[in-house]
C-alpha cells in the first residue's frame, strides 16, 4: 500500500467537524478525519452508526449541517470537472434483471471525455479500447456481451469497478461493497482492489463489517457511532479494548482462512 504524502500536497479528503441530520435525528456529529494520498482507509461501527450517511455527504449525494468537507485540497461545490476524478461502488445497485445491458455497455458509461476534441470514430475507438483494458484488469474480458443479469454478486462488483478504471481515477469510495458477495469472492475482491490500488495509485475510503479483511489490507481504520470513537492504524484502532467499546459483548468476527470463514466467541450471530 501506498503511504507517502508528498510536502505540500493537501489531504485528499479533509473533514472537518461534520454534523449530519436525518429529520430531526443526529446521524453524525462533529467528525473529523483526513485521507492521504494512497492510503486505504476503513470506516467501521455497528449497524446505524453514520457510516454510510458520512460517505453520501463526502460524495455530496445529501447535505450536512455544520462542518466543512474539502476533497483534494478544495471545497466540493467547487470541484467541477475533478468530480471525474471519484469512483464510487454501492452496497447495492438496483436493477431490473431482464434488462438488455451488457457487461461491457455497463462499463462504457464510465466513459465520459469530451467527444467534441476526438471525432466520433476515434472517440468510439478509444471508449472501446478503455472498456477492454478496464474488463481485463478485474479478470471479465470473456463476458464483455454477457447482459448484466446473469452475473454473481461477485462479478457485478468486480463490473463496477470496472466501471471505475474506464478513466483515471484518484479517489475510491466503496459502501459496504461486499455486502452480498460469499467469503470466497470477497477475498478475491479484496485481493484484486489491493493490487489494482498500487497500479492505479487509488487513495480509498470503504465502509466494511469485515474487521479481518479490514486489519489486513487496510492502512488506517475511523471507528465511529454517529461520533468519531478512534482513528489510526488497525492494530490499535482494532484492539480488544477498542472492539469491545465500539460493539459491546455481542461481537460476532470472522476470519477468513483458505477460502472459507469461522467465528468465535458467541460461536452464532451476524458479522460486523
Amino acid at each position: 500500500m501506498i503511504n507517502s504524502l508528498c510536502a505540500g500536497e493537501p489531504p485528499v479528503v479533509k473533514v472537518s467537524n461534520l454534523t449530519i441530520y436525518r429529520g430531526e435525528y443526529t446521524a453524525v456529529e462533529s467528525v473529523s478525519f483526513q485521507l492521504s494520498s494512497g492510503t486505504n482507509t476503513a470506516i467501521v461501527g455497528p449497524n446505524g452508526a453514520g457510516k454510510s450517511t458520512l460517505i453520501q455527504a463526502i460524495l455530496g449525494l445529501i447535505e450536512h449541517l455544520a462542518g466543512e468537507i474539502q476533497i483534494f485540497g478544495h471545497q466540493m461545490k467547487n470541484l467541477g470537472k475533478l468530480w471525474q476524478s471519484i469512483g464510487y461502488i454501492p452496497q447495492k445497485l438496483p436493477f431490473d434483471r431482464g434488462f438488455p445491458l451488457s457487461v461491457a455497455e455497463l462499463v462504457g458509461l464510465g466513459y465520459h471525455h469530451q467527444r467534441r476534441f476526438l471525432g466520433f470514430g476515434k472517440y468510439a475507438k478509444r471508449k472501446r479500447q478503455a472498456v477492454e483494458y478496464a474488463l481485463e484488469q478485474v479478470n471479465l474480458q470473456n463476458r464483455a456481451h454477457q447482459r448484466i443479469g446473469v452475473l454473481s454478486g461477485g462479478e457485478l462488483k468486480r463490473v463496477l469497478l470496472a466501471y471505475c478504471l474506464v478513466v483515471p481515477r484518484r479517489l475510491l469510495v466503496l459502501d459496504e461493497a461486499m455486502a452480498g458477495v460469499d467469503a470466497t469472492g470477497e477475498a478475491e475482491f479484496a485481493d484484486l482492489l489491493a493490487k489494482l490500488q498500487q497500479e492505479q495509485a487509488w487513495t480509498i475510503l470503504q465502509v466494511s463489517h469485515d474487521l479481518d479483511m479490514v486489519s489486513r489490507y487496510c492502512d488506517r481504520v475511523i471507528c465511529m457511532n454517529r461520533r468519531l470513537l478512534c482513528q489510526g492504524v488497525p492494530s490499535i484502532a482494532l484492539s480488544t479494548e477498542n472492539i469491545n467499546r465500539i460493539y459491546g459483548s455481542t461481537l460476532t468476527r470472522y476470519f477468513h482462512q483458505h477460502e472459507c470463514s469461522r467465528f468465535f466467541r458467541n460461536g452464532v450471530g451476524k458479522s460486523i
